[in-house]
């Protein structure tokens, strides 16, 4: 017997602060304000049409965001296999993935079944790692929920991980679309739910098909998000903003109509 798991565990997120360090060493926090305006000013010359982008979130209903490397500034599953003493294992899996020798679905399994992640240990990952908002995030969550805009975050990654940001920012948990991981009676990891349309390539494309089917048809939907998935989202999205304040990937940038380094360029 299984269980599919749904952690609320109180883990507080940092906005604004450099990636927490790996191996268990103490993380470092640093202010927004300690990023260099010359730093800012490089960044944002990286932006495509920011001041249209910015239209295009006011004209929008619905936005919805990729969570790793967008919302956050790690990747959870790398930070999670590192957590876990797999981090190189599940760095080589993922380079062979990203060189499209496997489906999405083969990674997510082959990656999973290397760091079979316990509950116990997801407890403590969520307090132990605490994951870091990038920067100007939730400002920008507020503003959109100020102006009545339903947000939704559609991830590749884990829902469990997913939750206490979520909570944080205020999204209702109904509003997240990721890959949910089950468990045996004794805690010890036992599959993904293979049925989870982003444990699949193409899922946020399907994740979008169905939060659209909830509105009404006129409804306006922007994806923002840094990776190749997300920009595949459109259609059934209406808009793609790329986003590169964490991860810059040429690719996405160099298709990306709207594109933006900074969350504030889009208030």
């Amino acid at each position: 017997m299984n269980s599919t798991i749904g952690l609320s565990v109180g883990r507080a997120a940092t906005n604004g602060c450099v990636a927490a360090a790996l191996n268990g060493a103490t993380t470092t926090c640093h202010s927004a304000a300690s990023i260099s305006s010359s730093a800012s000013v490089g960044q944002q010359s990286k932006s495509k049409c920011a001041d249209l982008a910015a239209k295009i979130i006011q004209q929008s209903h619905i936005v919805c965001f990729d969570v790793d490397s967008t919302l956050i500034c790690e990747e959870g599953i790398d930070e999670l296999a590192d957590f876990c003493g797999k981090g190189s294992e599940v760095a080589r899996v993922t380079k062979e993935a990203m060189g499209g020798t496997m489906t999405f679905q083969d990674a997510l399994k082959i990656r999973l079944d290397i760091i079979r992640p316990s509950q116990q240990q997801i407890y403590d990952f969520l307090k132990m790692r605490p994951c870091t908002l990038t920067r100007n995030v939730k400002r920008f969550v507020e503003h959109l929920k100020a102006e009545g805009k339903q947000v939704y975050l559609i991830s590749g990654g884990f829902h469990c991980l997913i939750e206490p940001l979520a909570i944080e920012l205020g999204i209702p948990l109904s509003h997240i679309y990721a890959n949910k991981l089950m468990f045996f009676c004794n805690g010890e990891y036992a599959a993904f739910d293979a049925d989870q349309p982003t444990s699949r390539s193409g899922g946020k494309a399907v994740a979008i098909t169905m939060i659209r089917k909830q509105y009404e048809a006129d409804t306006i939907v922007t994806m923002i998000g840094d990776g190749a998935t997300d920009l595949e989202a459109v259609p059934p999205a209406n808009y793609f903003v790329g986003f590169g304040g964490n991860v810059l990937r040429p690719e996405v940038h160099k298709r990306a109509q709207y594109y933006v380094t900074d969350f504030e360029q889009l208030m």
